[in-house]
């Protein structure tokens, strides 16, 4: 019997190859970035692993609510996405990013991941792996079409569910329940008692038993002080206090009191009355009574109370599905996800001025959600609809004109804006004569970025000092340079160091000796220094493969207006 702890997960061909990814650097372009200048918003086109991989430094344990809608692998293929990866690749592929996933959420934070039921299963307990079984909260079940509208004529199944899998990052993180309004509809019986009834004591309380006739139950309009009516049965005989005590000491008395009879407790429930009232059957063979709640203190005494109900898990999102095609204004078929599932889903899981992620981002619909409902955000798009969709929407969304949606719901006016980042090439390519160089399209200030990120330094150029362009510590920095590194500018790059300070120098060249001329300063050679590294010159980790003719569902031909 073997001693090695061993846990349940799922294996398949090529789970165990390793990706070394290489951490680019983004590159704003501000001619694409929109509104206000000051936004923490961010619109990034490139390869959504690499982009993962680019966020890390500074956003680990940062995002409150990640939302992604990957390529469900049904063998489909979309106009914007092919759907068709073999089993292994994309659990592979999918491996990658969620690993990278986990690591941007915050402690206190939630995945949500939309799939149906080609993959699901197996993302379940791929999730299950990566997340721990134990922070598994749920799974929404949302009815995505109407049941009478065909798919495919040579469909043998129609597939009208798809499921949402949330996770919490750790244990503790609380979402969001649903707040029920206060008020006192249910509290709206009354009890008039005409005769002064029969005293006696049960369980140690005082009773007052009322027969049939000596009393009388109207229902009216609710107030704080009526009564709510509740059933004594099952659950409730040993959830609470008046359960507890009809189980325990009513029960059973209809042979001794009749039928009809009315209780009335002292001492018991934490309402407005020090009584609680209740009925015992009222047909012979009826075992079930009533008991008569007033309302709870708590809510009558503090004004900032507030009631919560569970988080539904079933959705039928059938009209939103069926008319979401053009919101934002964009046309983006077989896949698109209504404003008012993401609603749902930010809504519980995360709150005003948190961070909401998307890496699948597809027609912007989760980060347009996000914007209007007050969160800020980053998404990643590799296709060509970053520019043809993602930007013309968003544009609208910061310029108020975006009337379609949430809008209304929420009242969007308008506000806000984003930075739009290119993924950076990679650092390094191959030249003419198979030597890794630098790629030419790096300027000074990227590759002074790209070694800050390689090195584990947070790149922030010092206006005062040319030579710190980031730091590790308060006493670290980090210094990148293609000039040829000379004792004579060595020296130079020492005299502007203060006392215990330190510092990294990756150098493209440099004379010989420079290295153990100060124990404080660090050389380390460009390229060499990183070919060990990670894999460069990678263009992509691509989910899709090469698009294939595109099959279109016969439903998204017909937008059902009656929905709207």
């Amino acid at each position: 019997m073997t001693k090695n702890k061993q846990k349940l997960e799922l294996t398949w061909i090529g789970k165990d190859k390793e990706i070394n990814l290489e951490p680019r650097i983004l590159v704003e372009v501000p001619e694409k970035s929109y509104g206000d200048k000051d936004t923490e918003n961010m619109l990034i086109h490139g390869d959504n692993l690499l982009a993962l991989k680019a966020l890390e430094q500074d956003y680990a344990g940062k995002i409150k609510c990640i939302y992604i809608d990957p390529p469900y692998n049904t063998g489909n293929a979309f106009e914007y996405y092919d759907d068709n990866v073999e089993h292994s690749k994309w659990l592979s592929l999918m491996k990658s990013r969620l690993e990278c996933l986990r690591t941007l959420l915050a402690n206190n934070g939630f995945f949500c991941c939309q799939i149906d039921d080609s993959e699901g299963p197996y993302l379940k307990v791929l999730l299950d792996e990566i997340f721990g079984r134990s922070n598994y909260l749920t799974t929404f079940f949302v009815q995505v079409r109407y049941s009478d509208k065909t798919l495919k004529q040579d469909m043998d199944f129609h597939k009208q569910i798809e499921q949402i899998h949330i996770y919490r990052k750790e244990y503790g993180a609380k979402p969001n329940l649903n707040i029920k309004e206060r008020n006192f509809e249910k509290f709206n019986y009354y009890i008039k008692e005409n005769n002064k009834g029969k005293e006696i004591e049960l369980g140690g309380k005082k009773v007052v038993i009322f027969q049939n006739g000596d009393y009388e139950i109207v229902k009216g309009d609710g107030s704080e002080d009526g009564l709510k009516e509740i059933w004594a049965s099952g659950t409730i005989l040993d959830g609470n206090s008046s359960g507890r005590f009809f189980r325990d000491y009513l029960d059973g008395r209809v042979e001794k009191d009749g039928l009809g009879v009315l209780y009335k407790v002292y001492g018991i429930g934490d309402d407005k009355f020090p009584y609680r009232y209740f009925t015992g059957p009222k047909k012979l063979g009826a075992t079930k009574g009533k008991y008569y709640q007033g309302v709870p203190l708590e809510q009558l005494e503090n004004d900032d109370f507030v009631q919560t109900t569970p988080i539904e898990n079933f959705y039928d999102l059938a009209g939103s599905f069926g008319n979401c095609r053009l919101e934002g204004g964009v046309d983006f078929r077989s896949g698109k996800k209504p404003e008012l599932l993401l609603q749902i889903i930010l809504k519980h899981f995360s709150n005003e001025g948190d961070f909401v992620l998307d890496s699948f981002l597809g027609s912007a619909s989760t980060v347009a959600t996000a914007h209007k409902m007050g969160r800020k955000w980053i998404g990643i798009e590799l296709g060509d609809h970053c520019y043809t969709h993602c930007e013309p929407r968003l544009q609208k969304v910061v310029d108020g004109t975006d009337q379609g949606g949430i809008s209304k719901s929420v009242n969007w006016q308008g506000g806000g804006g984003y930075k739009f980042y290119e993924l950076a090439p990679s650092l390094l390519k191959k030249d003419e004569f198979d030597n890794w160089v630098i790629e030419p399209k790096y300027d000074a200030e990227m590759l002074a970025e790209a070694m800050a990120k390689h090195e584990g330094y947070k790149f922030s150029p010092d206006e005062n000092n040319v030579y710190k362009q980031g730091f590790s510590t308060e006493k670290d920095f980090i210094f990148t340079t293609t000039q040829f590194l000379s004792h004579e500018l060595l020296n130079q790059i020492h005299n502007k160091l203060e006392d215990g300070e330190s510092l990294l120098i990756c150098a493209t060249h440099f004379e010989e000796g420079v290295g153990s001329a100060y124990s404080n300063i660090t050389i380390k050679k460009i390229p060499q220094m990183l070919l060990d590294r990670c894999e460069f010159g990678k263009i992509e980790y691509n989910l899709n493969i090469t698009e294939e003719p595109q099959e279109e569902d016969l439903e998204d031909e017909e937008i059902m207006e009656d929905e709207e």
